[in-house]
């Protein structure tokens, strides 16, 4: 299930949309189907307050528990 983005011919509106199979897109604001699909990278968020496993940074490496490692069952 892809995410497109598109810009509607009509109005201009700028949208994303989550298109599954045979979806018919249409813009959410006109109501057209005159839409320009764009050009869609993915991006990557920052990473602050994420904990890699056996960093030591608190949360479980195992579970995520936020008690730490070695308070779960899992350990």
């Amino acid at each position: 299930m892809p995410i497109f983005e598109y810009v509607c011919g009509e109005c201009n509106h700028r949208f994303e949309l989550l298109v599954y199979g045979s979806t018919q897109v249409a813009c959410p604001k006109c109501h057209t189907t005159k839409l320009e699909k764009q050009i869609s990278s993915f991006g990557v968020g920052g990473t602050d307050g994420w904990v890699l496993p056996g960093s030591g940074g608190g949360a479980c490496g195992s579970c995520g528990d936020p008690r730490g490692p070695g308070s779960c069952s899992t350990n």
